[in-house]
């Protein structure tokens, strides 16, 4: 992630708040921990798995003091799987509910960040880091799958890991809800990983080549006309709003907590924000579920 300044502590909630933490090795935890003791969390870090529930047991017996605790739980806490399982569980036995994060990023910013940071990965080997960071992906699949949030950091400042960490902590869901997060993004820089749906809406004719659009993002009412006067854009609107009626239902009777949409144009600074605006707009009004809106490409202009 790159440098970011200015980190002003959140208006947190009174009620007792635990996060689990987990994710790949180089993709955020350390600076997410550090968000998180910038907040006035205890954080705890490198716990053996087998101490896990004991801890659960310490953070219910005393909740004034533990009011906000954020617990790290990786590959260095053993079988990674069994041992967030054993700490929800225990959590979740005495009456609390965790919010779990997931941190990750694309295989080449983990290496490069290895590199640069000399780090050594906690599964290294003679076979080389990307071995390790493939072996890691595989053993922390059952993590991830049961993840509230999952979230790529491969392009984010410090400054926006924090909006996102906390925008999404900060919406819960009923139990028939989902909480939903909106992407727009450039199909240029990548695919969100965390992305369970993508839609590329590039058969839209691009303001980028209109002159007095070119510097102008989707969040404004030039381009935002511009794009939305185009029939094909109403007709995928009217598709996606079906396919959300439908689906939305069908994966909260599935057990799903969160579903994440990217919606996708080539440099991701015009047509995919104006219409992951709409969608955002059209999802409130109908309590689809909390909805966290984040705009991947806005800074990069």
């Amino acid at each position: 992630m790159n440098e970011a300044a200015d980190i002003q502590p959140l208006d947190v909630a009174a009620e007792q708040a635990v996060v689990i933490l987990s994710g790949l090795s180089g993709g955020g935890k350390t600076a997410a921990a550090k968000l998180f003791e910038d907040l006035g969390y205890t954080v705890v870090d490198n716990l053996p798995g087998e101490l896990l529930p004991d801890l659960a047991a310490l953070v219910s017996s005393d909740r004034r003091r533990f009011a906000r605790v954020a617990i790290v739980v990786d590959v260095r806490s053993g079988d990674a799987g069994l041992a967030l399982g054993a700490m929800r569980g225990a959590l979740e036995g005495r009456g609390i509910t965790p919010r779990v994060v997931f941190l990750e990023a694309s295989d080449d910013v983990l290496i490069r960040r290895f590199s640069e940071t000399r780090h050594r990965h906690p599964l290294a080997d003679d076979r080389g880091i990307a071995t390790s960071i493939a072996q890691e992906r595989r053993v922390l699949e059952p993590v991830r799958a049961a993840s509230d949030v999952i979230i790529d950091t491969s392009d984010l400042s410090l400054r926006q890991l924090r909006e996102r960490l906390f925008a999404q902590l900060g919406t819960p869901t009923r139990p028939d809800q989902l909480a939903l997060q909106l992407i727009s993004f450039g199909f240029k820089y990548g695919v969100p990983l965390e992305a369970d749906l993508v839609f590329d809406v590039r058969f839209l004719t691009n303001p980028y080549y209109v002159a007095s659009l070119r510097k102008k993002s989707g969040l404004t009412k030039p381009v935002r006309d511009y794009v939305m006067e185009q029939a094909p854009a109403g007709v995928f609107l009217d598709f996606l709003y079906g396919f959300l009626e439908f689906a939305v239902p069908a994966y909260v009777a599935e057990g799903k907590t969160r579903l994440t949409i990217a919606i996708g144009c080539t440099g991701g600074f015009h047509r995919s924000i104006v219409l992951v605006e709409q969608l955002a707009t059209w999802l409130r009004e109908r309590d689809q579920g909390p909805v966290a809106v984040f705009h991947r490409e806005l800074d990069r202009i």
